[in-house]
């Protein structure tokens, strides 16, 4: 990083919640069921305006898009569709991002299941 650059910031948004259909089982994709997202984007603001960071609207909207309109067989994959759409919100450097199934958690009567990816690596 060179003097005129200013450092990396982490945005940390937790428990986005999304209806979506996931998962292995035919039934879990034919009826939603719900996954919560908790994320942190590295990005550089240039400046103090919003213009120069990522929104956080504008992030969370694209979660919720992402888990709404997809269905995939793996948490992981899952996971790792959101947070491609995480870095796709400009100016995000990087994004990690953790996938909670709370209904596999109850089913299995253990706190959580989860799946955590950063992307880009």
């Amino acid at each position: 990083m060179s003097e005129d650059q200013p450092p990396a910031t982490i945005i940390t948004i937790q428990g986005i919640r999304a209806p979506g259909r996931h998962g292995v089982d035919e039934a879990e994709r034919d009826l939603a069921q719900e996954f919560v997202v908790d994320l942190q984007a590295w990005v550089r603001a240039a400046s103090d305006t919003l213009d120069d960071t990522a929104d956080y609207r504008t992030i969370v909207q694209h979660v919720k898009e992402t888990v709404e309109s997809t269905s995939f067989l793996l948490l992981e994959s899952l996971a790792v569709a959101v947070a491609k759409a995480v870095w796709e919100v400009e100016p995000v450097l990087r994004a990690n991002v953790v996938v909670h199934k709370p209904g596999a958690a109850r089913s299995m009567g253990v706190a959580d299941v989860s799946v955590e990816v950063t992307y880009p690596e």
